[in-house]
């Protein structure tokens, strides 16, 4: 079993930058994929990026603003958001994939899913 804790989550102006942080415990491995999702009110979750050794997907909407990495060392997973937009305001949630056939971007292909962190950004 593997858990995941999300942190770094607030309330942010347009155009400022969070950095969210997913801490990861039990039967970790760094072979399993890692990715950010996000689900704001009335909405389905979706996708925002996912990474595997060096191989890194983006959700168009947040690619050149957003950046997935990860410390191994300290089985954490980032992303770190820069110029936000009122439109990013959601619940940010990290998943982790056990057996990676590619970068997953459904939540349909995740095994394991922290808690999630609130992230509201003012216009």
């Amino acid at each position: 079993q593997v858990q995941l804790v999300e942190s770094g989550g607030g309330l942010v102006q347009a155009g400022g930058s969070l950095r969210l942080s997913c801490a990861a415990s039990g039967r970790t491995s760094s072979r399993y994929a890692m990715g950010w999702f996000r689900q704001a009110p009335g909405k389905e979750r979706e996708f925002v990026a996912a990474m595997y050794w060096d191989s890194i997907y983006y959700a168009d909407s947040v690619k050149g603003r957003f950046t997935i990495s990860r410390d191994n060392a300290e089985n954490t997973v980032y992303l770190q958001m820069n110029s936000l937009k009122p439109e990013d305001t959601a619940v940010y949630y990290c998943a982790a994939d056990r057996t990676p056939l590619r970068l997953g971007i459904t939540v349909t292909e995740y095994d394991y899913w922290g808690q999630g962190t609130q992230v509201t950004v003012s216009s």
